[in-house]
């Protein structure tokens, strides 16, 4: 495809009909293929040949999705999964295993920072929780010869933390292992990580790209830039896989090393593939995702400015505002705008914040984010709920926050609603 730019490539990337064929690409609801013959289709088990065979390690539906998602954040080739989480889970035990140990920030999704500190740890992963502000010199205390990556999420969910995406990518290049990093709030409308640094760039795909909350997915996308086979902590990666009969993925694969794995042993012995419907459907979200996330962002800015001039608001977190401590950082990695989330804390504390929440109209009480529709959520007594009140406090989220994701609709009925809201108080 010829050089486009973003908006375009939402729309044009990933799929270019021949003559005669569908115009908007078919949904291919097929568990099985056929082949003519025995050896075609082992050849495709030996990874010899590229083509479809079974729906749960690859299906043309998916694929199609995943070629605009890798177009659109720069990378040499992209998965899909069955939710955002399943993703996270991927991309880290596709080079981390039992014994092994790896870094990250502590201002994550409360679904990503269970995952981390129960699932992955039971798992026999070590888990290390950085602050997100973390200098490189104290980051560097924290490497272990058994570290095999950095996880971050480029802006966080719910406390709206930029991370310096090109400060962890160098230390963790200079430590020889990748960074993974969550891009689901801003979408790569807003940043593209793989451009600062970051190697392996995944999504919940239920969020900004679907838009219209309709499906659940996930997707993990490869930059193909990190050299896998510079010094031994990879040996999934770079030494003989006796399930395919001693290939190497990363003399068969090159660049495409870490995806084709991903693909071939851990969709295969896992499973967690995304269904071709929902495929299809999120990519009726992508088509609009420029569009909507120009929006998203200018009703958030609207929302922060509002909320910072009530007396009825501790304080409004949203780094498209100058008096954001982030606002440094999202001019440098996302200059045309963060997200459609603003985070802010309800003077009086906990029962305020959720009378709040009960009093709204338009915006519903949802545990759903980024999507067109204006909703709200206390997260400290729904999507952190789990943490203690220690773990609360590290991971930024006080009682009061209330996580409001500011829709498409009209900005003049959005703010009417939380004015109607705060009036209770």
């Amino acid at each position: 495809m010829k050089k486009y730019e973003l908006d375009t490539l939402c729309v044009q990337a990933g799929y270019e009909p021949k003559n005669g064929e569908p115009r908007v690409f078919p949904i291919v609801q097929s568990t099985t293929f056929k082949y003519d013959s025995s050896d075609a289709m082992g050849d495709l088990f030996d990874l010899k040949a590229s083509g479809y065979f079974y729906t749960r390690l690859a299906n043309p539906t998916n694929d199609t999705v995943a070629k605009k998602i890798a177009v659109l954040e720069g990378g040499v080739g992209a998965m899909m999964t069955s939710s955002g989480q399943a993703a996270s889970l991927f991309s880290i035990i596709n080079i981390c295993h039992a014994g092994d140990h790896l870094i990250s920030t502590n201002s994550i999704y409360g679904g990503t920072m269970n995952l981390l500190y129960k699932t992955i740890k039971e798992m026999g992963i070590d888990v290390t929780f950085v602050a997100s502000d973390i200098t490189a010199e104290e980051l560097d205390r924290f490497y272990q010869p058994n570290t095999k990556c950095v996880f971050t999420e480029t802006l966080s969910n719910p406390t709206l933390v930029i991370a310096d995406i090109e400060l962890l990518a160098n230390s963790a290049h200079a430590h020889g292992v990748p960074l993974i990093i969550d891009n689901t709030f801003p979408t790569p409308m807003n940043c593209r990580p793989i451009e600062f640094g970051a190697d392996i760039v995944i999504h919940s795909t239920t969020k900004y790209m679907d838009g219209h909350a309709v499906q659940v997915g996930g997707v993990i996308v490869d930059s193909g830039k990190f050299d896998w086979a510079q010094n031994d902590k990879f040996p999934g990666l770079t030494e003989p896989d006796e399930s395919y009969h001693g290939l190497c993925y990363t003399e068969a694969f090159g660049p495409a090393a870490y995806i084709t794995k991903c693909v071939t042993h851990l969709m295969r012995d896992i499973g967690a593939q995304a269904a071709p419907m929902n495929s299809f459907l999120l990519n009726l979200g992508l088509e609009t995702l420029a569009l909507r996330m120009e929006r998203h962002c200018s009703n958030a800015l609207k929302v922060a400015k509002y909320l910072e001039a009530s007396d009825k608001v501790e304080w409004v977190n949203f780094p498209g505002l100058e008096s954001s401590p982030y606002y440094a950082l999202a001019q440098k990695y996302m200059p045309n705008g963060t997200c459609g989330v603003v985070s802010f804390g309800i003077k009086g504390g906990r029962e305020k914040a959720v009378k709040f929440m009960d009093s709204l109209c338009l915006a519903a009480v949802a545990t759903h984010v980024a999507d067109l529709r204006t909703c709200a959520l206390h997260p400290a007594s729904a999507t952190h709920r789990q943490l203690t009140s220690e773990q609360l406090k590290e991971a930024m989220i006080p009682e009061n926050m209330v996580r409001f994701s500011v829709g498409i609709e009209n900005p003049d009925d959005i703010l009417a609603d939380l004015e109607n809201a705060l009036k209770v108080l």
